[in-house]
């Protein structure tokens, strides 16, 4: 159990690897490396917004993925699981959109 800031003691669950979160970050940051111009729009230009929800649901599955659990209650929810998903899957509406 942990004392979080001004507030109540917090239940957080022992650290482990997730893999299904640790292999999206993983396939993003490779996909990225590799090819980097999926990050572009059509153009050529810039796609912030799409580069913004990729690289956080990049940074959500690596943290998430090797099992750190942040103690604030803010952070534990940007960097897990759910959020991986929910940037990934807004990455694909702007995408798509």
């Amino acid at each position: 159990m942990i004392q979080a800031m001004n507030s109540s003691p917090v239940q957080i669950s022992p650290p482990k690897i997730r893999p299904l979160s640790l292999a999206v970050a993983l396939l993003i940051m490779i996909g990225g490396s590799i090819y980097p111009f999926a990050f572009a729009k059509a153009d050529g230009s810039a796609d912030h917004t799409f580069a913004m929800l990729i690289f956080w649901a990049m940074s959500a599955g690596l943290v998430n993925g090797v099992g750190f659990v942040p103690r604030w209650l803010l952070w534990r929810w940007i960097f897990s699981g759910w959020a991986c998903l929910m940037a990934l899957l807004l990455a694909c509406v702007i995408r798509l959109a």
